[in-house]
């Protein structure tokens, strides 16, 4: 599927969410949503990533601000790399990658010469109203997460 615009609304779901419970994004409408694609659990750009927007939760709870971060990484992975680094954001499973691949997200990626299939890792800011206000596309995550608490802030109540 093609990748979704600014002002477009996200393709919805219902995913399985560490510490056993589940997410559905539809549900969150009202409050502004921060959803972040990253390719997995306890690799060093994605653990960056997850403690820095951990590190901002309470300014993003300020806002009134959902975080969650998605990957195709199972909840028992989720569970344990939550744990281990201390991460206070929701992370949500997509095992299947059928989510992935509805946001266009999967993709072929290059390492070394050698091609395989992989998270492009992307976030989307989701305004109060379920519309995409703003994508951040192949993230670079040295302050990444700052950037998006201060688009976020922009956004008004």
């Amino acid at each position: 599927m093609a990748k979704l615009d600014i002002g477009s609304t996200p393709h919805d779901f219902t995913l399985p969410s560490d510490g056993g419970g589940t997410i559905t994004l539809s549900e969150l409408r009202g409050q502004p949503v921060v959803l972040y694609f990253y390719p997995k659990d306890d690799t060093s750009g994605c653990t960056q990533e997850a403690i820095e927007f951990s590190g901002l939760k309470p300014q993003f709870d300020k806002l009134g601000v959902k975080v969650i971060g998605m990957s195709p990484d199972p909840v028992k992975k989720h569970d344990k790399f939550k744990n281990k680094h201390g991460l206070k954001v929701d992370l949500v499973a997509d095992e299947d990658k059928a989510i992935t691949e509805a946001y266009g997200l999967w993709v072929e990626k290059s390492m070394y010469g050698r091609k395989y299939m992989g998270v492009e890792r992307t976030t989307y800011l989701i305004d109060k109203a379920g519309k995409i206000a703003r994508i951040w596309n192949k993230v670079k995550v040295p302050g990444h997460a700052a950037e998006v608490l201060e688009a976020t802030a922009a956004l008004g109540g």
